[in-house]
């Protein structure tokens, strides 16, 4: 029976590069819009150095390019999703029902989810915790759980200031939010509240409020940037090299009482880092142009060494080990498993 849908996917696939190859002659990528930046100036330097064209690339969030991606093989389907989080138990189900059975996992770099707020604001400092109280749906008060009850900072924490809470939001199908979720929700979340929530604190402590005070801004970080400046008062959350493409604008608050800085990403010092990667359909290579020269050059050490010109945008760059494993990822197109 496996055969027959092997050969099956294997037969829709090659009719489908047949009937419309002729209409893909660029590489197709979707995802993140975390990586975008990083795959940009990739993609314009490949276009630019080699007989390929330019990449195609649309920033529809990490949940939105993994559908995309899975969704099939052939020239209709995304070549490459770009993801600021691993690729998901149920995001391989679906590559593997639609026939997407071989797919490359490239770790790009790190990251440090920014706390963003305008340049011109105080500094500010806060706990995961107190995040967590800010963002939550429901909170622990007096050893109850009651629905969010903070308006103010100041309400969590007299330390904190006494101006309303205001934070824009990553939307839910954003690799950005699942990133946040799981190392400032599920690591902030009480002791009480855990406890109290019992068997369902996983997904109970990321549960965000949705009365006005957690604002969901949509995929596009350059607006979110924009937004901060117009509002002293709000905060928002993205990827580092936005933060350092807008350093006149924009500012991190310090988290637990450290800042996002290339140090302290790399090393994983600063406590809301991460790692970002991008997935490659393996049975596109070799039909359509380019696929493997741009996994070359976008893992080169000209691009994402310690040196590299991804570094001057703000990627984080891997450790050597970790770098060479990646590198050869790319190079001898080993893929990773889906079951």
């Amino acid at each position: 029976m496996n055969k027959l849908v092997s050969l099956f996917f294997g037969l829709l696939l090659a009719l489908s590069f047949t009937t419309t190859s002729y209409s893909r002659d660029q590489i197709k990528i979707v995802g993140s819009s975390t990586v975008y930046p990083y795959s940009t100036v990739v993609a314009e330097k490949f276009g630019k150095g080699s007989k390929f064209k330019t990449p195609v690339i649309e920033s529809t969030g990490t949940g939105g390019g993994m559908k995309l991606f899975c969704a099939g093989v052939g020239v209709n389907h995304p070549d490459i999703t770009n993801a600021s989080r691993a690729i998901k138990t149920n995001e391989k189900a679906l590559c593997e029902k639609n026939g997407v059975s071989e797919i490359i996992e490239i770790v790009v770099g790190n990251d440090g989810i920014s706390f963003a707020h305008a340049a011109s604001s105080p500094d500010s400092n806060f706990t995961k915790e107190q995040l967590w109280r800010a963002l939550a749906a429901t909170v622990d008060v007096d050893g109850k759980l009651v629905e969010n009850p903070y308006k103010n900072w100041s309400d969590i924490d007299s330390s904190l200031p006494n101006k309303k809470i205001e934070i824009l939001i990553a939307p839910p199908t954003s690799g950005t939010r699942d990133a946040w979720n799981s190392l400032v929700m599920g690591k902030g979340c009480s002791k009480t509240a855990k406890s109290l929530f019992g068997d369902k604190a996983s997904k109970e402590c990321v549960k965000m409020r949705e009365d006005g005070y957690a604002v969901e801004a949509g995929e596009n970080d350059t607006l979110i940037v924009q937004k901060l400046t117009s509002n002293p008062d709000a905060y928002g959350f993205f990827g580092y090299s936005y933060l350092v493409a807008n350093k006149d604008k924009v500012k991190a608050a310090a988290i637990e009482g450290v800042k996002p800085s290339l140090e302290g990403i790399q090393d994983y010092s600063y406590p809301i880092a991460r790692p970002l990667f991008f997935y490659v359909k393996k049975a596109h290579i070799g039909v359509v142009p380019g696929i493997q020269e741009f996994l070359e050059e976008f893992t080169s050490k000209k691009s994402m060494g310690n040196r590299g010109y991804l570094s001057k945008i703000g990627l984080v760059p891997l450790a050597s080990d970790k770098y060479e494993v990646t590198r050869t990822a790319a190079v001898d197109l080993n893929t990773i498993k889906i079951k």
